[in-house]
């Protein structure tokens, strides 16, 4: 399980998050949802270690993993794939993704695990990440997250750009991770994309936590996402 209690993290002097605290727990989707600047992505940097915390602490397996530069805290078993991709440009499919198996020193059959869920892949396995399409780079930065074989997957903003083919293709391996026992933590600003995976979404407004649900209210209650979303 990961825990966030009370944390609170920012840039310099400039604080974003406030007293922030959620769980999620294994084989659970929660979406952390809210307005553009309210400290969605700040919490998942956060999180990772590349932001260090103003207060409270990150708990992975109830072990404290707050004070981690960000490889441990991979190593520890925390997988992200940032908004973005991030991926090396220049380098090919394959060597993305060998530096995800590096992370966490995992076994071969892991990378033949990811690749059989992202066929397309396997198809591009020689080519530079710059060429692909904008859902393959999607598809390569969510493969070289599982390569470390997570127990927590960080998604920010997953879907953000990508034509529907490609969005289905990221739900069908995030809903096969909840599947595996994988937690699942998304940052998504589509709704009808956190009603088709979610099991609990966590609202944040000005840096706060301000409010946690199932996803079966946010769906009889349509809304609720116009009070905290404005939409």
């Amino acid at each position: 399980m990961l825990s966030l209690e009370r944390i609170s993290a920012g840039y310099g002097a400039a604080q974003v998050l406030r007293e922030v605290s959620l769980d999620v727990g294994p084989g659970e989707i929660l979406c952390l949802m809210g307005r553009n600047g309210a400290g969605k992505t700040t919490c998942m940097r956060a999180i990772m270690g590349l932001i260090p915390l103003m207060g409270g602490r990150i708990l992975l397996d109830g072990a404290e993993v707050s004070a981690l530069p960000a490889h441990k805290v991979a190593r520890a078993g925390i997988g992200y794939v940032p908004q973005g991709r991030r991926l090396f440009a220049g380098l090919s499919v394959a060597q993305n993704l060998e530096i995800g198996m590096r992370a966490r020193a995992s076994p071969p059959e892991v990378l033949e695990e990811v690749l059989d869920l992202f066929p397309r892949l396997r198809e591009r396995y020689r080519q530079q990440a710059q060429t692909l399409s904008g859902g393959e780079q999607q598809m390569l930065a969510t493969a070289r997250a599982l390569c470390i074989r997570p127990k927590v997957l960080l998604l920010d903003e997953p879907t953000e750009g990508l034509q529907p083919s490609m969005v289905e293709a990221i739900r069908e391996v995030t809903l096969v991770m909840r599947d595996r026992g994988v937690a699942v933590l998304a940052v998504e600003q589509r709704l009808d994309a956190v009603l088709q995976i979610a099991d609990r979404v966590a609202f944040i407004e000005n840096g706060r936590a301000s409010s946690m649900m199932p996803v079966e209210a946010l769906r009889d209650h349509p809304g609720l996402a116009a009070r905290y979303l404005g939409v």
